[in-house]
């Protein structure tokens, strides 16, 4: 009998050990709060003594997103336009270097032999307004008449054409200033 006396028995005995345990159910988990939030705040920090002040630091801080590897332009500004070989790399090479949808590769003397005797006229007149697969302007309507002109010289030029670069008329300077 004795046995079932000891099962309903407690391990607090005396007030003491009541304080102590009332004391510990507050205490424990109010330090190990304490110290999570110190584990997890104690990242770097950057003191007085440090370059973090500097005006480049908070420059490279405070600089928008949007201005990392983009280049804006002005779009009131005047157009500046692009050489052959670089409308060649940003429209033209996507189709030209692969031979996509039967596009001549860029080069290949025997694709372009067939349309280089056609003539400069007729291929430009094609680059600019589309031929079968190639939408005008090789997709890019943004690009000027003269810039396809210099992308057309650069591409059949590759291919043995002896093509001069096309000249671009300067606008009246009245025209120019509005």
């Amino acid at each position: 009998m004795s046995d079932a006396h000891d099962q309903h028995e407690s391990v607090i005995k005396t007030p003491k050990q009541l304080i102590v345990a009332v004391l510990a159910g507050f205490l424990v988990p109010i330090i190990a709060i304490m110290l999570l939030v110190q584990f997890v705040s104690n990242g770097k920090k950057e003191s007085a003594g440090s370059n973090a002040l500097s005006p480049e630091a908070v420059a490279n801080r405070i600089q928008p997103v949007a201005d990392e590897g983009y280049t804006f332009k002005d779009a009131s500004g005047p157009k500046v336009l692009m050489a052959g070989d670089a409308v060649y790399k940003m429209v033209c090479s996507a189709c030209h270097d692969t031979g996509a949808a039967g596009a001549p590769k860029f080069g290949d003397a025997g694709a372009w032999s067939a349309r280089i005797a056609q003539g400069y006229d007729t291929l430009l007149d094609h680059a600019i307004k589309g031929i079968r697969a190639m939408p005008a302007k090789g997709g890019n309507a943004d690009l000027s008449d003269v810039e396809v002109a210099r992308a057309v010289v650069h591409l059949a030029n590759a291919g043995g054409a002896k093509f001069k670069e096309p000249e671009v008329k300067e606008a009246p300077a009245e025209e120019a200033a509005k």
